[in-house]
C-alpha cells in the first residue's frame, strides 16, 4: 500500500511539474486577452497515460527499477524521437562531447548517425583505427561484439566503441555491395586529429586536406596556406580543398575556412524558432590565395561543416565544387547545460547557404559530378614510341633529366591513385591557361 502511494505521489509530481512548465511557457506567451490556441492545450490524456505506465514498469517489471533511472530514460527517449541528432547527454557523455572539439580523444575514429536503429558510418577520421581497418562511409553497424545495436541508443553505442587505447573491438558490418555482413576488429587508441595537411600536386599547385572542423582550424588553415606559398616562392596558380570524408565540426571553423577564400558577402545563416537561433555569418574583406582558381572535392561523407564551406564557396562562385553529392546533414545542435551537470543536445535550426539553400537532407550537389573509380596505368607494350632521347647523338637538355623524370612518376603515380584529385588538378591546370 505505502509503494503505490509512493508512486501515485511521484507521478502526482511529475503531472503538476510538467503542467507548471507548460503553463508558465503559455502564460508567457499568451496574449491578454482572447481563448488559449488548441496547440497549447495541456495534454492531460497524455499525462495520465505516462504516469499510470510509470506505475505499471515500478510494480510489474521483472526487477526492480529506480525512479532516476526510468526518469533519464524518459527524456532520452522524448529526445531520439525527435531526431537523430537531439540527445541527452549524462556528465561523463558531455565531457566527451567537449573534448571531440578539441581534437584529441579516446575510441575508433569514426563519426556516426542513427538510421532505422543501426548505427550509420557518416565517415571515418583520417589516420585513425577505424580508416586503417577498412571502415567506409555508409556502413551499417549491426553488432558491437557481441551485442547487437537495433534498439541502442547512439549515445550507448557510441560508449561501447570507446574504451581503453590497445582493447579490441569487433564490428559487424553491412556494406552495399557485399554479399554478406563483414566482421572488422579495431584496436582502440587515442584519437589525435590534426584537421589541416597540406603539400604541393606540383609547382604552382597547392593541395589542403581538412579532416574535421575544430575550434583551431580556421588558424591551421592559415598556416598551411603560408607554408604552401613559401614553397612555391611565390602566389599559387591554384588550390584543391579536400573536404572528402569529412564528418563537420565546429561552426566557427566553418565560418573561418570560408571566409580565407570569399572577399565579402554571406557565407552561411541559420533559421530556427527561438530569437538567438537566427544568426547571420559575413564574410570579411580579404582572400588568402588572392582570387587563384579552386577546385573543393566532397562526396557522401561530407557532412555539417564541411557542407557549409562547400555551399558558400559554390553560390558565392570563389570555387568549382567537385566528386558525389554530400551527406545533407543542415541542422545546428545547441548543447544546453542541465542543473545536475548534465546536457541536452537539441536541434534549434536549420542552415542555409547564401543563396537560400537548405542543407538539410538534401546535401550539396557537386557542379561536377564524379563516379566511384580507380585510375590504373595499363601494362607497358614492349614496343615504346620512339622519341628525340632515342635518337643518336641527339642534344642534351641541359638540366638533372634523371632527377626529374623520377621527381614526375612519383608525383603521377601519388594523382593516378586518387582520381577524384587528379581531375581537380586537371580542371585547375585548364582554368590557368585559359586565364592567361
Amino acid at each position: 500500500m505505502l509503494k503505490k502511494k509512493n508512486i501515485f505521489i511521484l507521478s502526482l509530481g511529475i503531472m503538476l511539474g510538467v503542467f507548471m512548465g507548460i503553463c508558465a511557457s503559455v502564460f508567457a506567451e499568451q496574449e491578454p486577452v482572447g481563448p488559449v490556441p488548441d496547440t497549447e492545450v495541456l495534454p492531460y490524456e497524455e499525462l495520465r497515460a505516462f504516469t499510470e505506465i510509470f506505475g505499471r514498469i515500478k510494480r510489474d517489471y521483472v526487477e526492480p527499477i529506480s525512479d532516476k533511472k526510468l526518469l533519464e530514460d524518459a527524456i532520452r527517449g522524448m529526445l531520439s524521437g525527435l531526431d537523430p541528432h537531439s540527445a541527452y547527454l549524462v556528465a561523463d557523455e558531455y565531457e566527451q562531447l567537449k573534448e571531440g572539439t578539441t581534437g584529441r580523444f579516446g575510441g575508433l575514429g569514426i563519426e556516426v548517425t542513427m538510421e532505422n536503429g543501426l548505427v550509420k558510418v557518416v565517415s571515418p577520421i583520417d589516420d585513425t583505427p577505424a580508416q586503417r581497418a577498412g571502415i567506409k562511409t555508409g556502413d551499417l553497424i549491426v553488432r558491437l561484439d557481441d551485442q547487437p545495436v537495433k534498439g541502442m541508443a547512439l549515445g550507448d553505442a557510441v560508449k561501447l566503441m570507446r574504451g581503453e587505447p590497445g582493447s579490441k573491438i569487433l564490428l559487424t558490418v553491412i556494406r552495399e555491395g557485399e554479399g554478406a555482413p563483414l566482421k572488422i576488429t579495431i584496436t582502440r587508441d587515442i584519437i589525435k586529429v590534426k584537421s589541416v595537411k597540406s603539400r604541393m600536386l606540383e609547382k604552382g599547385y597547392g593541395y589542403v586536406r581538412i579532416s574535421s572542423f575544430q575550434s583551431g582550424t580556421g588558424d591551421n588553415l592559415k598556416e598551411a596556406l603560408t607554408s604552401l606559398k613559401k614553397e612555391n616562392t611565390g602566389n599559387l596558380k591554384g588550390l584543391v580543398l579536400d573536404l572528402r570524408n569529412n564528418p563537420g565540426g565546429v561552426l566557427n571553423a566553418a565560418v573561418e575556412v570560408s571566409d580565407a577564400f570569399i572577399k565579402s558577402g554571406l557565407i552561411v545563416y541559420t533559421e530556427g524558432r527561438i530569437e538567438n537561433s537566427e544568426m547571420r555569418f559575413n564574410a570579411a574583406p580579404g582572400d588568402l590565395i588572392e582570387g587563384a582558381p579552386m577546385v573543393v572535392l566532397i562526396n557522401a561523407g561530407s557532412a555539417s561543416a564541411s557542407e557549409i564551406v562547400a555551399g558558400a564557396l559554390q553560390d558565392q562562385k570563389r570555387a568549382v565544387i567537385m566528386g558525389e553529392k554530400s551527406f545533407g546533414k543542415g541542422s545546428v545542435q545547441t548543447i544546453l547545460p542541465t542543473s545536475n551537470g548534465s546536457a541536452v543536445k537539441l536541434t534549434t535550426a536549420r542552415y542555409y547557404t547564401p543563396s537560400g539553400r537548405s542543407i538539410q537532407a538534401e546535401g550539396i550537389e557537386p557542379d561536377i559530378t564524379l563516379a566511384r573509380v580507380k585510375l590504373e596505368t595499363l601494362e607497358k607494350s614492349e614496343f615504346n614510341p620512339v622519341k628525340e632521347a632515342d635518337l643518336s647523338h641527339h642534344l642534351q637538355n641541359g638540366k638533372d633529366k634523371e632527377a626529374l623524370d623520377k621527381k614526375l612518376d612519383s608525383d603521377k603515380d601519388s594523382l593516378e591513385a586518387d582520381y577524384p584529385l587528379y581531375q581537380a588538378l586537371t580542371l585547375l591546370k585548364g582554368i590557368s591557361i585559359m586565364s592567361k
